[in-house]
Parts: C-alpha cells; structure tokens; sequence
C-alpha cells in the first residue's frame, strides 16, 4: 500500500538530484518560499475539504506530496522522521 508513497519520494529525490525542465517538483524545491506557501495553502485546503465532507482525499493527497517536497527541500529524510515516530510509540 505505501509503495505509491516510496516511489513519491524516490522521484521527488530524483527531481532533486537530476532536475528536469518546466518541472513542478523542481521549481517547489528550488524555491523555499513557493514550497511554504505551497504548504500552507494545501493544508487549508484539506481542512476546509474535511469541514465540508468534499474532495477530502484530493486534498489529502496534496497536502503529503507538498510536504514531501519541503522535507526533502529542507534536508530533512522521511526515513529520521519515521524513526522519530518509532521513538513515540508506547
């Protein structure tokens, strides 16, 4: 099931490394202040979805794949956040 998100983050690492032309990807991570904004306006727009019980998986969708940019954009590994969330566990 979190095969869709492995291969995510193994293109969004891809764009980083390899950039492509007229990439959206590459333009969220070569651009700090687009990617926040980017985050902001996503998570939003999720909550107002959930408010409004429509599109909520959409705007789900978005929200992890502008995230994911910002992490990567800001050298922080999904792999240390999952081990954080290890940590968490009781």
């Amino acid at each position: 099931m979190f095969e869709n998100l492995e291969q995510l983050i193994k293109t969004i690492r891809e764009r980083k490394n390899s950039p492509l032309d007229k990439s959206y990807t590459n333009k969220l991570l070569n651009d700090k202040s687009l990617s926040v904004a980017k985050v902001k306006e996503e998570i939003g727009e999720l909550i107002e979805s959930v408010e409004k019980n429509s599109n909520k998986i959409h705007e789900a969708a978005d929200v992890l794949y502008h995230l994911m940019v910002y992490l990567e954009a800001n050298k922080i590994k999904i792999e240390d956040v999952m081990i954080e969330l290890k940590k968490r566990q009781k």
